[in-house]
C-alpha cells in the first residue's frame, strides 16, 4: 500500500503520487494499476506537468485499467478505506499533517501485517455470470 493524503484530487497532486510510485518500485518495468476514471487519472496529466521526455517515461512505466462504475475490484478498495477509516479515522483530526500521520501509521500497520483481501472471483464465476447475462441480452433482442 501507498497511501497520500492530500487537500485535493489535482492533476499536479496525481502526477506527484505516480512519480511516488514509480519511484518507489524502481526495479519494476512494468506497473500494473487497476483505478477509477477521475478525470485527472490519465497518462496524459504527465505532459501537463512534466517535460515531454519525463512524461513519456512515467507513462511508459504504467500499465492501466479503468474500473467501470460498478466494477467489484472497487470493493477492495473500498475493504482498505474502510480499514483505515476505522484504524485511525474515527476521531476528529485536526490538520493536514495530523491526518498523514495517522493514516501514514495505519498503512504501515497493516503492510507490516501484510494484510490481504481474499479476492473470490475467480475467472470461471465471471464467464458463468458473463455468459448468463449474454444469454438475456441475446434472448431480449432476438427478432421473433
Amino acid at each position: 500500500r501507498l497511501v497520500e493524503v492530500s487537500a485535493r484530487r489535482t492533476g499536479a497532486d496525481y502526477c506527484r503520487f505516480m512519480r511516488g510510485l514509480a519511484a518507489a518500485y524502481p526495479q519494476a518495468k512494468k506497473i500494473v494499476l487497476v483505478q477509477d476514471n477521475l478525470n485527472t487519472h490519465t497518462h496524459a496529466v504527465f505532459y501537463q506537468h512534466l517535460p515531454a521526455e519525463q512524461a513519456r517515461a512515467l507513462a511508459a512505466r504504467f500499465e492501466v485499467h479503468y474500473t467501470p462504475k460498478n466494477a467489484s475490484w472497487l470493493n477492495m478498495v473500498e475493504l482498505e478505506l474502510s480499514a483505515i477509516a476505522r484504524q485511525c479515522l474515527h476521531q476528529r483530526i485536526p490538520t493536514q499533517d495530523d491526518l498523514s500521520a495517522h493514516v501514514d501509521a495505519c498503512v504501515a500497520e497493516r503492510n507490516a501485517r501484510r494484510a490481504t483481501v481474499n479476492w473470490q472471483f475467480s475467472l470461471d464465476k465471471a464467464c458463468e455470470k458473463l455468459t448468463r447475462h449474454y444469454q438475456k441480452v441475446c434472448t431480449a433482442n432476438s427478432p421473433d
